[in-house]
């Protein structure tokens, strides 16, 4: 029997969707899932856990581990890696699973697939799927021996449905020795909402929003419709928005169900960001724009014209 070691990530009070997704992955190449909720005030979360396919969940809790530290958060995973020692380790493909992944890989002396974005097959014969070049191209890997560890991009795999279970939770007491680091505190800029890297819809913004107060018609759309607000690297050179909401090469990388792309030109480290979205709708005055390379649908006009009729549109399509 396999055995898979799962960490899944809470974020401002809830658990965070991919950590789902990541035990669903999982279950593809592991008969066995154990997850580990690690923080402060964490074990709420177990019973949803329990529900979506693991067989086990581990709860570390520590006031020191309220927020992600490299040195604190790798010292309590290596002793759970030590403790159950699984065959495969997961993380979600998130500002966390990126920085600890390759930590706790070259701890173990072990390969890492990082970015995976569909899993062909199951078990030894699983086939790893991650995009290469910025997303112009995909290869698949697939590891011949030693630990598999691998993480997840969001809103790729789906989560298991809730189904019953039995999984044992057992609360886990680690030693967590000469720490550097303890993060007091989390400031943000960004303002509360849907979380732009799992965001199913996402209505973005370019230099063609012009302004601060350009954002605002693109937001109304994104709260009717459930979603988080992005942009392009221009918008937020251009200080019309802040650098958490920069989507492309140099920032998120998001895969939503629908992209709502509003005066952005295309350029291709933006597309790098966007370009796997599943359904892409591209506003811009420039018929000649890049965007519409990429996009599903496109609408030629001024945003500052379509975003408020789309607005318009939707609530009557909600209203009934």
């Amino acid at each position: 029997m396999t055995k898979a070691l799962v960490l899944a990530e809470t974020r401002d009070g809830s658990l965070r969707n991919v950590s789902l997704e990541a035990i669903a992955a999982a279950k593809q190449v592991a008969d066995d899932v154990v997850v580990a909720l690690v923080g402060e005030q964490v074990e709420s979360f177990a019973n949803e856990i329990k529900t979506r396919g693991a067989s086990k969940i581990l709860v570390v809790e520590d006031a020191k581990l309220a927020h992600y530290t490299p040195d604190g958060y790798g010292q309590v995973f290596l002793q759970l890696i030590e403790r159950e020692n699984p065959e495969v380790i997961v993380f979600g493909h998130t500002a966390l699973g990126k920085d600890l992944s390759p930590k706790i890989a070259a701890k173990l002396q072990a390969g890492l697939i990082s970015d995976v974005t569909t899993i062909e097959g199951s078990g030894a014969d699983a086939m790893f799927v991650r995009p290469i070049y910025s997303g112009k191209a995909f290869e698949k890997v697939k590891v011949s021996e030693g630990r598999l560890l691998f993480t997840v991009r969001p809103n790729n795999i789906d989560a298991l449905p809730e189904g019953t279970s039995d999984a044992a939770i057992e609360k886990v007491d680690v030693e967590l020795k000469d720490l550097r680091t303890i993060v007091q505190e989390v400031v943000r800029k960004a303002t509360g909402g849907v979380d732009l890297s799992e965001a199913k819809i996402i209505v973005a913004g370019g230099r063609g929003v012009k302004s601060a107060d350009g954002f605002a018609p693109l937001q109304e759309l994104a709260d009717l419709l459930g979603g988080a607000v992005g942009a392009s690297r221009g918008a937020c050179d251009a200080d019309y928005c802040d650098y958490a909401l920069q989507i492309g090469q140099t920032g998120k990388v998001v895969t939503p169900d629908l992209y709502i792309a509003c005066g952005i030109s295309g350029a291709i480290q933006h597309l790098a960001g966007m370009s796997n979205a599943k359904v892409i709708v591209a506003i811009n005055k420039d018929p000649e724009a890049n965007i519409f390379s990429v996009a599903d649908y496109g609408i030629v006009g001024d945003l500052f014209d379509v975003v408020p009729l789309l607005t318009a549109e939707f609530k009557k399509m909600l209203v009934h």
